[in-house]
């Protein structure tokens, strides 16, 4: 077995006795991120249920090794030097439907895919989650960023989320815990700190029944506004938050940025809050952009942007 640079050998044999082939070293992310770029994991690890997830977890904190839950791969951008420690790859997807009164719950696990959960609801007749119809991403991320589109969003549906916390075991926090705002939940404040983060292992939404084709006539409504507003290509999604008052993509447009490039990177010329990888594109060329946009409009505009994508990894910003 090869060696990781920073995690001790007994450590990784321990991984490798508990999840045997689902664990790999040295691994390249790029492919596994919406953007397509990023350094290598040391250690990889693919979870299928909700409890390999928490075992992995727990192992990890147990074992003083930094964790990254990794779903869809959107809403980051992984440093080109890679990430240190252990990142999850997270496929627990089971999915259960129970009556409660006139509406349904829908206890989904945080790995499974968000837009699919979506077409999954509407097929049964279920409304809540037209407006994820084409938005990337899990399930786990949507909780933990608070995702939406078009006027709905996650708090809107959730009423518990199943959190494994370090060092404390599992609690079912209610949507009051998640101390929910636009784009910002309790658990994405978490980003950026050096600490061992609560992970998501499932979440419950309350659904109301409705007619299949009112349904699907809305999310198609929903799926041709994306393809008209918003670019194809390599992107992870919306690239900064909207200040209030504002949209974030109005105003790189309006600095005069639209279609501006670093390396293979660029500012989108359908959508100035996108940032897209034409092949060739390095992190760090992605990082330079978001750089120059915010400096920008705050020099021109005095708004100072707020990312809503999140920078992982060993990045160095004294360089």
């Amino acid at each position: 077995m090869n060696l990781t640079s920073s995690i001790r050998t007994s450590v990784v044999q321990k991984f490798h006795d508990t999840f045997g082939e689902q664990l790999s070293v040295q691994v390249p992310l790029a492919k596994y991120t919406s953007a397509r770029v990023g350094g290598a994991a040391e250690l990889l690890l693919t979870v299928h249920t909700v409890a390999e997830l928490q075992h992995a977890a727990e192992m990890a904190y147990e074992n003083r090794i930094p964790y990254f839950i990794l779903g869809g791969g959107s809403n980051i951008l992984l440093a080109d030097r890679g990430v240190y420690g252990l990142v999850i790859i997270n496929k627990a997807r089971e999915t259960r439907f129970r009556n409660i009164g006139a509406n349904v719950l829908c206890i989904v696990d945080s790995g499974a895919n968000l837009s699919s959960l979506a077409r999954q609801c509407i097929s049964r007749g279920l409304a809540g989650l037209e407006w994820a119809v084409s938005v990337p991403g899990t399930v786990g991320g949507a909780v933990v960023g608070n995702a939406g589109a078009h006027g709905g969003d996650m708090s809107d549906s959730l009423r518990a989320v199943q959190i494994w916390e370090p060092g404390r075991g599992v609690r079912l926090y209610s949507v009051t815990d998640m101390q929910y705002a636009y784009r910002d939940s309790i658990l994405k404040q978490e980003q950026g700190r050096d600490l061992s983060r609560r992970v998501v292992l499932s979440a419950e939404l309350v659904l109301q029944p409705e007619s299949t084709e009112t349904l699907m006539a809305r999310a198609e409504g929903f799926i041709a506004h994306r393809k008209q507003t918003q670019p194809a290509g390599a992107t992870m999604g919306s690239m900064f938050k909207n200040p209030e008052n504002y949209y974030a993509g109005y105003l790189i447009e309006a600095a005069g940025l639209k279609g501006f490039r670093v390396g293979g990177a660029r500012i989108s010329e359908k959508h100035a809050n996108f940032f897209i990888n034409d092949e060739t594109a390095t992190a760090e060329d992605i990082r330079a952009l978001i750089a120059e946009a915010w400096n920008t409009v705050r020099e021109k505009f005095g708004v100072e942007l707020e990312l809503e994508v999140e920078l992982v990894g060993n990045w160095q910003f004294d360089e």
